[in-house]
């Protein structure tokens, strides 16, 4: 028999406060990396090996999924390097045997898993009855943007598996300058550097979205107040509509000082 739905009485209180899905973008060379990489307990999944110049806890990610002709030998040769380099489904199934130990796992970035998620999105059409002679590389070069719909499924199925890691998870990406119209008028806007619909759907699922940019002293500022000229927002209240200090850089020393994460984590990250 089944059970009887009960529904609601009353309005229920928030059961959280920080962000569990984060995306944060900025030009190159801000800091995105090295501000990621003084997040706690943290892991930090890297497409594009800007890590080597950090300390960090990170893992090199060259890829998606193992080649199914790797030979053990080959294996052994990844692993041996100095910095060992992973695919992205081994270094989520190794997190996963370690018992998923961190707070936080950041992929850096998501503008880089576009291109690497091809050869999915390529399995995915050729799985279709339409798609069986397909011998191309790139699906988006299909006529009528046929391709897209299977590079959304690609990336999105790398998203929840990314976001099955850890309770909070953090992806980086890249700014790309757009121009739009505002009363009749041009004018430079700052977006995320993902490609058109996957873009709408990866931020509807994000529960803040930062620009990060430096101020006036090279101080390190994450943009949470949504606009016309700057995608970002949040539907967390403690950063709704807030420009946040997250850190100042030390010129002297080239490195960042007065990290506070706490002000975006306060749940997770304690002073």
């Amino acid at each position: 028999m089944a059970r009887e739905i009960t529904l609601p009485t009353k309005k229920t209180k928030p059961t959280r406060q920080d962000p569990q899905i984060t995306i944060m973008y900025s030009l190159p060379k801000v800091g995105k990396t090295t501000l990621a990489s003084t997040l706690p307990n943290s892991m930090l999944l890297d497409l594009e090996s800007g890590t080597k110049y950090l300390e960090s806890m990170s893992m090199n990610v060259i890829g998606i999924s193992v080649p199914s002709n790797e030979s053990e030998e080959d294996f052994s040769k990844r692993m041996d390097k100095e910095i060992p380099d992973y695919y992205l489904e081994e270094a989520g199934r190794a997190i996963v045997r370690a018992g998923k130990p961190f707070d936080f796992v950041t992929l850096d970035n998501i503008t880089v898993l576009e291109d690497m998620i091809l050869p999915l999105a390529k399995a995915k059409y050729k799985a279709t009855p339409m798609g069986g002679g397909f011998d191309g590389e790139d699906v988006r070069e299909l006529p009528r943007g046929a391709g897209y719909l299977y590079l959304r499924l690609a990336f999105m199925e790398m998203i929840q598996k990314i976001k099955s890691l850890a309770d909070n998870i953090l992806l980086i990406g890249h700014l790309k300058d757009s121009v739009i119209d505002k009363e009749g008028k041009e004018v430079n806007a700052k977006d995320l550097d993902l490609t058109g619909k996957l873009k709408s759907i990866l931020c509807a699922d994000a529960d803040a979205i930062g620009y990060l940019y430096r101020g006036k002293d090279d101080e390190l500022l994450i943009n949470f107040k949504s606009s016309d000229q700057i995608l970002c927002g949040s539907r967390c209240n403690h950063l709704k509509g807030q420009v946040i200090k997250i850190a100042d850089y030390d010129v002297e020393n080239n490195c960042l000082t007065n990290i506070s994460w706490e002000k975006v984590f306060p749940d997770k990250i304690k002073i």
